[in-house]
């Protein structure tokens, strides 16, 4: 079995380890960080296999975005925040191992990764010298500009129309006007009435 070979299995095997511990740990914020976790090796599995834009993807868009999404959901649900603060000292092991896992199996994975397999070697994209991301790249937007443009355009549009649904007018619904209601004078929302004072009589029962 060659060096590659090894890191491949140690990182297929940490993930499937992460994942599983997703879904079997009690606590949401253990879940999170095995969460991270199995991404991270999923991540180098792609870039062992030669795919580093899909790696990085993954890292940029599930870690980075994805992920802080969790997080606040996490922060919805209804937990006890205060008993979690108090031991979150003890959470700081496990975090440090994680990272410290995280680290060293990047390092592996970008030093021992090899020659990434070539899209294709047309002089026109690129030559042999250019990688995965700059061929992709450069096909998406020559070749595949046309579908690329349309599916950004259709995204566009599932975003307005999800923003006019929740904006739609309900007749149960109180809206507000702030362009009424910076122009709204004293008069309009107080009104002095002069009434006669009743005097001190009480009332007999």
């Amino acid at each position: 079995m060659s060096a590659l070979e090894a890191i491949f299995y140690l990182f297929a095997t940490i993930l499937v380890a992460s994942a599983f511990m997703v879904i079997s740990a009690r606590n949401p914020v253990h879940s999170v960080l095995f969460l991270v976790l199995a991404f991270f090796n999923g991540a180098a599995l792609f870039i062992l296999a030669g795919a580093e834009f899909l790696g990085f993807t993954l890292i940029l868009v599930y870690v980075g975005a994805v992920m802080v999404l969790f997080l606040f959901v996490i922060m919805m649900l209804d937990i006890n925040l205060s008993r979690m603060r108090e031991g979150i000292l003890n959470y700081l092991p496990l975090g440090a191992v994680i990272a410290f896992i995280l680290v060293v199996e990047m390092a592996m994975a970008l030093t021992a990764g090899g020659e990434a397999p070539m899209i294709g070697g047309d002089s026109a994209l690129g030559g042999e010298e250019a990688g995965n991301t700059t061929l992709l790249g450069r096909v998406l937007y020559t070749d595949y500009f046309l579908p690329f443009e349309v599916a950004a355009l259709v995204l566009l549009v599932a975003l307005v129309a999800a923003i006019a649904l929740t904006l739609r007018r309900r007749p149960d619904s109180k809206y507000q006007e702030p362009g009424e209601q910076v122009q709204v004078r004293r008069g309009d929302r107080v009104r002095m009435v002069d009434m006669p004072s009743e005097g001190g009589q009480g009332t007999d029962q």
